[in-house]
């Protein structure tokens, strides 16, 4: 190990249990440690704060501090076969190397942990992408239960 390291990090995972190419990180003086602060008592603390998000502002502000402090990238989109249940949205974590795998499983699971007990957020993901947007058709057409009744008096 050639990287002189000033913080507390996580403890390696066992030879051939991760792909988090550890050791190759720190041979590469050009490498991007700071996924490294992410120990096993700071991630407990992540994915608690994850699972208890309370808006879709809040969710948008994690996703981008975990890049900044930590350079995990999450990408949360929904499915293109359509929402049905927060299973159809996908949560992505870019490859990066020093990111144990475990993590990767993790930290999807608090997501999705947080939109099953929060509804409004997984609608806020769904809209935010334009999905929940009425379409140009729908935009012209009448209502069609409207259709029947008799013009307001005015």
């Amino acid at each position: 190990m050639s990287a002189t390291i000033t913080f507390p990090v996580r403890n390696p995972c066992p030879p051939g249990a991760c792909v988090c190419e550890l050791e190759a990180m720190l041979d590469d003086p050009s490498a991007d440690l700071r996924v490294l602060r992410l120990t096993r008592e700071e991630e407990k603390k992540l994915l608690l704060r994850l699972e208890s998000l309370q808006s879709y502002q809040e969710l948008v502000r994690m996703q981008q501090r975990m890049h900044e402090q930590l350079g995990i990238a999450v990408t949360i989109t929904p499915s293109e076969r359509g929402v049905r249940t927060v299973r159809g949205i996908n949560i992505q974590i870019q490859d990066q190397r020093g990111l144990c795998k475990k993590t990767r499983q993790t930290i999807p699971a608090a997501i999705r942990k947080c939109l099953e007990k929060n509804e409004a957020i997984a609608f806020a993901i769904v809209d935010a992408h334009g999905l929940l947007a009425p379409t140009q058709a729908q935009l012209r057409s009448p209502d069609p239960a409207s259709a029947d009744l008799p013009p307001d008096p005015l």
